[in-house]
């Protein structure tokens, strides 16, 4: 069985997805962009941009009932490599050890041009 997981504390989905999917107890999250739903706006830099990607994954994950040590794999898709370790160096400030599984890839375009997009898995 799965359970559909809307949280005002994050963009809501702009397609026909969800924020987050709850099944037999582990919590998928779908992707994240810097928007910040209480201003609207994407920040510009990308260790802005990550901190406020990382506040909605956080802001998610809490209303399915857990936390950031509950994420056990992140996909984390940079529109430039060269802003890595910008973004790797805010990433590390969300999660402790033992951290999340990752993969980091290079994207063409994301959404709204953002310069970061995040999805997790997290196990409740």
């Amino acid at each position: 069985m799965k359970k559909q997981i809307v949280c005002g504390g994050a963009p809501s989905a702009i397609g026909p997805y969800s924020q987050a999917i709850l099944a037999n107890g582990m919590l998928f999250v779908s992707g994240q962009m810097g928007l910040d739903v209480k201003t609207n706006e994407i920040p510009e830099d990308i260790s802005s941009q990550t901190r406020q990607v990382l506040e909605n994954v956080k802001a998610i994950i809490a209303e399915a009932g857990g936390g950031m040590d509950n994420v056990v794999k992140c996909s984390v898709f940079l529109k430039d490599m060269n802003e890595f370790a910008e973004m790797n160096s805010v990433y590390g400030e969300f999660f402790s050890e033992p951290y999340p599984a990752r993969v980091t890839v290079e994207a063409a375009r994301l959404p709204k041009d953002v310069k970061v997009e995040i999805e997790a898995i997290a196990v409740l």
